[in-house]
């Protein structure tokens, strides 16, 4: 699968919340809905962390103005 983006990820997130708001979804679907709801979050939330980490490190070194890869970064990545 592609590496899946912040923002697609969201958005499925928010619409996969509408639709069991809505009250309308049979049992098992509900279930198979919260499931990938909650791997979404668990996505968001780790992407808002290492955005977060990133932003910290720029901030300790605003002279330079350098970004450090971390080991669970692919360093190929931009």
């Amino acid at each position: 699968m592609a590496k899946e983006k912040f923002e697609d990820a969201l958005e499925k997130l928010e619409k996969i919340v509408r639709d069991m708001e809505a009250g309308e979804m049979p049992l098992d679907s509900a279930l198979k809905s919260f499931e990938e709801g909650i791997r979404l979050i668990r996505f968001c939330s780790a992407k808002l962390d290492e955005t977060q980490r990133r932003v910290e490190q720029l901030l300790e070194n605003e002279n330079s103005l350098q970004t450090k890869h971390f080991q669970d970064e692919d360093p190929h990545e931009p």
